[in-house]
């Protein structure tokens, strides 16, 4: 048991908000929450965006009033270097998503200096963490790589209250995932769990602080981060324990933290309190007055993924998701996601949550209209979801074909 101590270890503030008062309210919850005991002033500090998908979906990436509340707090308490932070992944394009869920608009705003993890202007230097790992040094024997850009600095995440396919629920831990690890964090997909445990102590080492912020206002359930139902629960989070803001994220969400296994990992490795009992909470909320049930589920493309990481395909796992014909995955995702489910399914539930409060509010947000158009028009969208089957079919062809081929050469 590691046994880390820290500012706010074990305290979350929740508070009710509405859209007349959010940037406010995420003033009064900073202050609740004493954030600037976690985050010196004599150091930059990174701020990293959540990105799920680059069309605005509810729920799915960082919120516009979550951003704006967050950056206007730290100028207002004098924290002046500020730095907008962005990850990228094979089937997100982040340039796109900070456009369009009006993340850029507030950074331009406010100055912030916007950075795109993956540029040439960011160095990736390997780091031998001093914390013993759970997996990172052996899904990457030869170093992990992080970016240069973050030792010595404070860092706050900014998830989203919503569930993941991988981990049940997702927040501050798992938004590290993105901006700390290279482009080959799909190699970790099976191990998770113990992956952003890891990056948990990584960051506890590297940082010179850490807090988070987690925007319930919109909040998502089902199969997330990005095919999900939506509803507003009117709730924003903050704390600098990563482990206890995500417990009471999953608590809130109808889930039991410590059954949760990066929760419980984290909580008896002493890098946060994931026991609610054992959690001080902050604020104006009754967490089981305001409790739900969130349900879990599964997309086509993540029912494909599991059988790579846990069924009966994962003897090909390596073969599939590292070699060179990775790619059919990307373009079998992107066809699944921006091609079919959101033209067909998503659009008409982004439509509904337009007509909320809060959709009204981001839709009005900086005084830009929402772009929320499907990526695909319907025929284009049937063409694409084709191409993903048919870069899936082909893969599979290759595989099963490979050993008739190896013995075809050796003869």
């Amino acid at each position: 048991m590691i046994d880390k101590d820290f500012p706010g270890k074990g305290r979350v503030a929740v508070l009710h908000t509405r859209p007349e008062t959010v940037l406010d309210d995420y003033r009064r919850l900073l202050r609740l929450a004493e954030y600037e005991k976690a985050l010196p002033k004599d150091k930059e500090t990174i701020l990293k965006i959540n990105i799920s998908w680059q069309q605005w979906y509810p729920a799915c990436s960082t919120a516009p009033w979550q951003l704006e509340g967050v950056i206007r707090t730290l100028r207002e308490d004098g924290y002046q270097n500020l730095i907008a932070a962005h990850n990228r992944t094979v089937v997100v394009d982040a340039y796109v998503g900070e456009r369009n869920n009006k993340h850029k608009l507030i950074t331009d705003q406010y100055g912030l200096r916007n950075v795109h993890l993956y540029e040439p202007e960011v160095e990736w230097v390997t780091y031998e963490p001093k914390t013993p790992m759970l997996v990172l040094d052996r899904v990457y024997p030869d170093g992990i790589k992080i970016p240069g850009l973050f030792f010595d600095k404070n860092i706050i995440q900014l998830p989203t209250v919503k569930t993941h396919v991988f981990t049940t629920i997702t927040g501050a831990m798992k938004n590290a995932f993105g901006g700390l690890l290279s482009e080959r964090r799909h190699w970790t997909h099976a191990v998770i769990h113990e992956t952003v445990v890891d990056l948990l102590a990584i960051q506890q080492e590297i940082h010179s602080g850490l807090f988070a912020v987690m925007d319930g206002t919109f909040v998502g359930d089902g199969p997330g981060p990005r095919a999900m139902w939506v509803q507003e629960k009117d709730l924003i989070l903050a704390s600098a324990d990563q482990v206890a803001i995500d417990a009471v994220s999953a608590y809130l969400q109808g889930f039991e933290p410590m059954e949760l296994p990066f929760i419980r990992l984290a909580h008896e490795r002493g890098l946060g309190i994931g026991d609610v009992k054992q959690i001080e909470v902050l604020g104006d909320v009754d967490l089981d007055q305001v409790r739900w049930h969130a349900r879990t589920g599964e997309t086509f493309a993540s029912w494909g993924q599991k059988m790579i990481y846990h069924g009966p395909l994962k003897p090909l796992e390596g073969l599939l998701l590292r070699t060179p014909i990775v790619p059919w995955s990307y373009v079998a995702s992107r066809a699944y996601y921006d091609g079919f489910w959101y033209p067909f399914v998503g659009h008409k539930r982004v439509q509904e949550a337009l007509q909320t409060k809060w959709g009204r509010l981001f839709a009005e947000y900086g005084n830009v209209p929402a772009t929320t158009r499907p990526l695909y028009e319907p025929k284009t969208a049937t063409v694409a979801g084709l191409l993903g089957i048919a870069a899936s079919a082909l893969a599979l062809w290759w595989l099963l074909n490979r050993d008739k081929r190896k013995s075809n050469n050796a003869h």
